[in-house]
């Protein structure tokens, strides 16, 4: 819910500052040889003429400079502090040498993803190795089913906001599109207007609406892409890694009930 809250209020500041940007920076006359703000003499007012889809466009590309930021802070904090393989190595000999407080007090220094499930299958073993009743296999059952709950909780942790990526990479292409479509449109229209006498300044505004919103579609697309695979990369090897902290978790446990 809170995630849900935080892209709606992302995309609401993201818009807001494109049409601030756009209004006040790229349509500034300085930029402008004509009070009517038809004839570009930089690039900034060259990017102004390519129209209100400009707007949507620098607000999918904030949004995933937004969203990139977000997501590099969030698997940074994931991690944890200090590297898993040695924090796994620590917590398994902690476990090995029978010394399951010493194990749960590096999980809670260690305070990442992976600590977080390896915690939960500890203390539910704390829970359990003294009750009386259950077998060795009922006693590592329950701990697989601890650490399996917390596996579910923190896996959308490590995944959220990438679909938002996902998103915008497509989006962002078709907006681009749909301006450089409608930039050829009016292109062609000056033409038919004027026949072989068209505007050079109609001609030129149509075909700098097609070419500032394609790369402005372009911009945020690749941007999106590229980042969406890092992101899905370093969530597989993340998982990955937890996998094998459980994995060796549970062999160790099984081990001392022998």
């Amino acid at each position: 819910m809170k995630n849900k809250y935080f892209v709606i209020l992302v995309i609401f500041l993201c818009i807001a500052v494109s049409v601030g940007f756009y209004i006040l920076f790229f349509g500034d006359p300085s930029h402008f040889e004509d009070a009517a703000k038809e004839k570009p003499i930089d690039i900034y007012g060259t990017i102004y003429t390519g129209g209100v889809l400009v707007i949507a466009l620098l607000s999918l590309i904030l949004m995933v400079v937004t969203f990139i930021i977000e997501r590099f802070i969030s698997l940074a904090r994931a991690k944890g502090r200090g590297q898993i393989e040695r924090f796994v190595k620590r917590v398994h000999d902690h476990v090995q040498a029978g010394n399951i407080e010493a194990a749960i007090d590096e999980c809670n220094k260690q305070r990442g993803s992976a600590a977080s499930i390896l915690r939960s299958g500890l203390e539910q073993y704390q829970m359990v190795k003294d009750k009386p009743g259950l077998n060795s296999e009922q006693r590592l059952a329950d701990v697989k089913r601890a650490i399996d709950e917390a596996t579910g909780l923190e896996t959308p942790l490590l995944e959220k906001n990438l679909i938002v990526l996902s998103t915008i990479a497509s989006i962002s292409t078709m907006i681009g599109l749909l301006g450089t479509t409608i930039g050829m449109i009016r292109a062609f229209a000056a033409l038919a207007d004027s026949g072989q006498a068209a505007s050079a300044v109609q001609l030129s505004i149509g075909i700098s609406e097609a070419l500032i919103n394609t790369a402005g579609g372009l911009v945020g697309a690749v941007l999106a892409i590229i980042f969406y695979n890092i992101f899905t990369n370093r969530v597989d090897n993340f998982v990955y890694m937890i996998e094998e902290a459980t994995l060796s978790l549970m062999e160790t446990l099984a081990v001392r009930e022998k």
